[in-house]
């Protein structure tokens, strides 16, 4: 028997998920020119997205400027009420002001408006009411569906805030998409934690020079397991004459061929031959989806045939990628 606790939650869900999908047809129907209008406008600024909004609109408002800024769109927050104690110096000619109200009727918005009507500053509305003070200033005004909130009550923004979340989320990821915003310039914005260690490369972290383990085709078995050893990888890897990787001899394949002639084999006999590798400048997140995928502990990254570098899961671990 589901519990009332339980009950709520799944109502509260339904709820906005009703809204959401509201917004995704206002997107398919009449909201998408102005949404596409806005992409386009955001795209020629020279400038700043300014994001403002009171109470919980504030809220989700600082939430949209930061994934502008961390998605390669300048962008950050200004608070109603600051702005009309000197924050306003912060807005210039260059900038476009995005303001947040459910209701288009906040009154501490009405500064803002002023001052972006006065110098030009392009105005985009997130509101629902197509004829709120809000909508009718503004120069792109995007005019959400009427949803009801989950709030039993009818008062806490529960769905509308959702809603303003998703679509200024929706702008964002259409201003990433339009910029080329790649992985690697996402990168830049996020240098710290799991994140900012996945979006490093592999070049960052990958063992060099004499840490690599390395033989030559023909050498005994009892020899490269000596490197292997030293070198506290796990694994070796093979080159031809030329330098040429040509295969990895690794832990796994020691126990598999496992016998009593072993040490006097070659580790030609017993390696796997054209083993998955990884470039040196590919992302550590690519390496992160070979050793999950293929389910191996060591990596080695070449360059034209050539092994530069040699990546074990350890290393990962050290700089919190896992």
């Amino acid at each position: 028997m589901v519990k009332a606790a339980q009950q709520s939650a799944l109502r509260t869900i339904a709820t906005e998920r009703a809204g959401l999908e509201a917004l995704a047809e206002a997107i398919e129907g009449d909201l998408g020119p102005v949404f596409s209008a806005c992409i386009e406008r955001f795209s020629r600024l020279k400038g700043r997205v300014i994001v403002t909004g009171m109470g919980k609109s504030g809220h989700i408002g600082k939430k949209i400027a930061a994934t502008f800024a961390s998605t390669g769109t300048p962008a950050f927050f200004v608070h109603p009420s600051e702005a009309s104690h000197g924050d306003l110096g912060m807005i210039t000619a260059d900038d476009a002001v995005i303001a947040l109200s459910w209701s288009g009727e906040t009154r501490e918005l009405g500064d803002i408006i002023d001052y972006a009507t006065r110098f030009n500053v392009p105005l985009v509305a997130v509101t629902s009411v197509a004829n709120s003070t809000l909508a009718k200033a503004a120069d792109l005004p995007l005019v959400l569906p009427q949803a009801k909130e989950a709030c039993p009550n009818g008062q806490a923004p529960t769905t509308s805030s959702m809603m303003i979340l998703a679509l200024g989320d929706a702008l964002a990821m259409a201003m990433l998409e339009s910029r080329g915003f790649t992985a690697a310039d996402f990168r830049v914005f996020h240098p710290g934690g799991k994140l900012g260690a996945s979006l490093k490369f592999v070049r960052d972290v990958m063992r060099t020079g004499d840490a690599v383990p390395l033989v030559t085709e023909g050498t005994l078995m009892s020899e490269a397991i000596l490197v292997m050893s030293r070198k506290g990888v796990g694994s070796v890897g093979v080159l031809d004459a030329s330098g040429m990787l040509i295969g990895i001899a690794t832990d796994g394949d020691l126990r598999r061929h496992m016998s009593d002639d072993l040490m006097t084999r070659r580790v030609d006999d017993i390696m796997t031959r054209t083993p998955k590798v990884i470039r040196p400048d590919a992302l550590v997140s690519e390496a992160m989806e070979v050793m999950d995928t293929r389910r191996i502990a060591v990596l080695f990254a070449v360059e034209g045939g050539r092994p530069m570098g040699v990546v074990h899961m350890l290393d990962l671990l050290n700089i919190g990628v896992v």
